[in-house]
């Protein structure tokens, strides 16, 4: 099927929804000029893989390479990456950091204390292990993973198979860690209050909620509480009740939006466009049938999200970096048009990535 039969194939009004979904994710329209920028119009960017989310400030933006994210995260220390809201590591504004940590990470503990136990790391070495870091981080960081791993280790605590992720996750769900700068092909773990200073004041629960509530809609909207309660590891009554705090508006297809974005003109579906892994428009709401349609195989059976081109409004195939250049996946032939602009994409693909020509 190709983009122009696969839109077809879609209800208008899905259509429709998706360009102002995209619209609020920065895929159409204005570019963002910083990675900070992006990263604080949707808030929260999925990073367990880096390049991931590199190239979801790519899509977002115009003229900037992925050595401008880095700059973020290890000069200008305006970006970070830790354990928040679902459980797993994102990329958020340095000044996102403090409320948005208060607010999803407490109830992180449970599931993070029984993967500890499922690797063999009992309570008394978890507290073991979290003060080694801390004492290594102190004095020698910033640090790595692996070198983080081998002072641990020493401190008789097990880090084989997962082990040690859910020790830095413990460290980080703690208030303790973040990861910071990047080194080569890695990124170090600083101590938070030495890399970013004091915390603020800390805001009401219910404040945060609403504070959370506006800005997933700023990044997201339209959308249902129950998209805003998965995205963020919130339960809907707190979704709820934070889509009331943010004066949210119930539309008549029962999505929520905030009251600018009855102002906006009609949204128009993006151009073609090559989106990285984990991509922020297939995690942002608790259905992604609307982009992805039948080609599951977007979505790995380990839980890996894989880059993916979109065009009509449609995910049309995957695509990998090899030799030098991007190489498509097409899920069905691609008209003449669509090709056209993912090659075009694909050459800025690999400027944002330096290895252009």
């Amino acid at each position: 099927m190709s983009p122009s039969e696969s839109q077809a194939a879609a209800r208008p009004d899905d259509l429709a929804v998706t360009a102002e979904r995209c619209a609020a994710q920065l895929l159409g329209g204005n570019p963002a000029g910083s990675a900070e920028e992006v990263a604080g119009r949707l808030l929260a960017i999925q990073a367990q893989d880096l390049r991931g989310a590199r190239l979801t400030v790519r899509a977002r933006s115009a003229g900037l390479s992925a050595s401008d994210v880095d700059a973020a995260l290890t000069q200008r220390r305006s970006l970070i990456v830790t354990w928040l809201n679902r459980g797993t590591l994102h990329l958020v504004c340095s000044e996102d950091y403090w409320w948005l940590h208060r607010l999803t990470n407490p109830q992180l503990r449970t599931g993070n204390s029984r993967r500890l136990a499922q690797e063999g790391v009992p309570p008394e070495d978890a507290e073991r292990a979290v003060a080694t870091v801390q004492a290594a981080l102190a004095t020698d960081g910033p640090l790595t993973r692996s070198q983080l791993r081998e002072r641990v280790a020493v401190a008789g605590v097990r880090t084989e198979g997962q082990a040690m992720v859910h020790i830095l996750a413990l460290a980080s769900i703690l208030g303790l860690i973040v990861r910071g700068p990047v080194t080569g092909r890695d990124q170090a773990f600083v101590p938070v209050q030495d890399w970013l200073g004091p915390p603020p004041p800390a805001i009401g629960r219910e404040v945060a909620l609403g504070e959370l509530a506006r800005r997933y809609l700023a990044g997201h909207a339209p959308a249902a509480d129950r998209d805003l309660a998965q995205w963020a590891g919130i339960g809907l009554r707190d979704a709820r009740l934070g889509l009331a705090r943010c004066g949210a508006i119930q539309r008549g297809d029962g999505l929520a939006e905030l009251p600018a974005n009855r102002l906006r003109a009609v949204r128009l579906l993006p151009p073609p466009l090559l989106l990285g892994a984990f991509d922020p428009l297939l995690l942002g709401w608790a259905s992604r049938d609307p982009i992805v349609g039948p080609h599951r195989q977007i979505v790995t059976v380990n839980g890996l999200f894989r880059p993916f081109a979109l065009a009509g409004g449609r995910a049309v195939a995957t695509w990998s970096t090899a030799g030098g250049k991007v190489t498509l996946a097409p899920f069905a032939p691609l008209d003449t048009r669509t090709q056209a602009a993912l090659a075009a994409d694909a050459v800025d693909v690999m400027r944002f990535l330096g290895r252009g020509s």
